[in-house]
């Protein structure tokens, strides 16, 4: 077959079915960033890798004296407050070369001069403000590094191509009983049902064959809010990997016609939305996150209860985190009491725990039996977003 663009003939082999994209995904008004991100302008890429590993890093503002002052005076100190893909980025230099060389004054007026330049040229691309603070197109240029950066992970492996849609759901509403089966959950079994049947066959005890059970049926309308712990141990790559397992849940359940909510949460809830299809609120609201203080479980599982539709809809909190309450009197058993309350209110709820400790674990194991749901264990961060797909998944299924 050959198709013409332009009275360019091309050569076609074969024809492919692709997937129709649903829901709001669109990512930006500004083309020309998109576009330069798409065809892999090398620049262009760097910048928002920059300005959207300053958000993993809390970096409010870019201000190269100030910078430079701080890695003059503490370098060790300011490469663990910044990060090597800052300091390289904004100096040009390897941050091993920096640390080498930094004592030499020859080196250090050149280094001022890189970082004023770099800076400089951010401004002059609107990415960043006059006070350089990061401007509205500089987070929709991290943003849309952060999504297609996502996407090149996944899709290669198929995993936006998987059917995740079937017919039964421990998620759901109970269907009709039937017999109970070897492998069936012992919580779906009806004890009224059961005891129905084994007074009508005359036993004084409940046999085996006497027990009956109710699936749950996956319902239409799929509302999941995704729960993100932003206390100050998770900056850095932590909450980077969170924020991709973001965007691939965003991305995913808006195609199958679901809808995403998102929490941010750390000593109290900094940001949230409510479950919607706007695929760019969501995308930029990921993006703009910064990590800071403690963790207040209480406050992020309230949040999601208001946010939550009413009516009859599946309803899920999903929280990602990597340490336990440290917010009141008594952190633990108010998390639990609170996981009580969204249960209560037809809210089933996961967690993917990231390098949890024995007892973060215990508390977590405790949450998600009370919740309904599953604890992930984390101990490789690039597996964030495949699990979060796969909690996506069992809910749909």
């Amino acid at each position: 077959m050959v198709v013409a663009f332009d009275s360019v003939a091309t050569q076609v082999d074969s024809l492919e079915e692709i997937d129709e994209v649903e829901g709001k995904l669109a990512i930006s008004k500004d083309e020309a960033l998109m576009h330069s991100v798409m065809r892999n302008d090398k620049q262009t890429i760097e910048d928002g890798k920059l300005i959207a590993d300053a958000f993993n890093r809390g970096v409010g503002s870019f201000t190269p004296d100030m910078l430079f002052a701080q890695m003059v005076k503490n370098y060790s100190l300011a490469r663990q407050l910044f990060g090597d893909t800052i300091l390289r980025l904004v100096s040009g230099y390897n941050p091993d070369y920096i640390q080498k060389n930094l004592p030499i004054p020859e080196f250090r007026q050149q280094l001022l001069s890189n970082i004023r330049r770099n800076i400089d040229r951010l401004k002059d691309a609107d990415l960043i403000e006059k006070d350089g603070i990061i401007s509205s197109k500089g987070i929709d240029l991290a943003s849309m590094v952060l999504y297609t950066e996502e996407l090149d992970h996944l899709v290669p492996k198929g995993v936006f191509g998987e059917k995740t849609a079937k017919r039964i759901s421990h998620y759901g509403e109970r269907a009709e009983a039937r017999s109970f089966h070897k492998g069936d959950r012992y919580k779906d079994v009806s004890v009224r049902k059961s005891l129905k049947l084994a007074l009508r066959r005359g036993h004084k005890d409940i046999l085996p064959n006497d027990l009956k059970t109710q699936e749950r049926q996956a319902k239409g309308t799929i509302s999941v809010i995704y729960g993100i712990d932003a206390s100050a141990s998770m900056k850095g790559a932590k909450i980077e990997q969170c924020k991709k397992a973001g965007i691939a849940l965003a991305y995913q359940a808006i195609n199958k016609k679901d809808k995403v909510g998102l929490v941010v949460f750390g000593s109290d809830v900094k940001d949230f939305i409510a479950p919607t299809d706007d695929f760019t609120l969501l995308l930029r609201t990921l993006t703009t996150i910064r990590a800071s203080r403690e963790t207040d479980f209480t406050a992020l599982i309230t949040k999601a209860i208001e946010l939550f539709p009413p009516g009859p809809v599946t309803k899920h909190l999903i929280i990602l985190t990597d340490a336990m309450p440290t917010v009141g009197e008594q952190p633990r058993e108010e998390t639990v009491a609170a996981v009580g309350q969204a249960r209560a209110a037809g809210i089933t709820l996961s967690i993917v725990g990231i390098q949890l400790d024995k007892n973060g674990t215990s508390l977590a194991q405790n949450m998600v039996r009370v919740g309904d749901g599953r604890l992930y264990q984390v101990r490789n961060l690039n597996e964030i977003d495949r699990l979060v797909l796969q909690e996506y998944d069992a809910i749909r299924s």
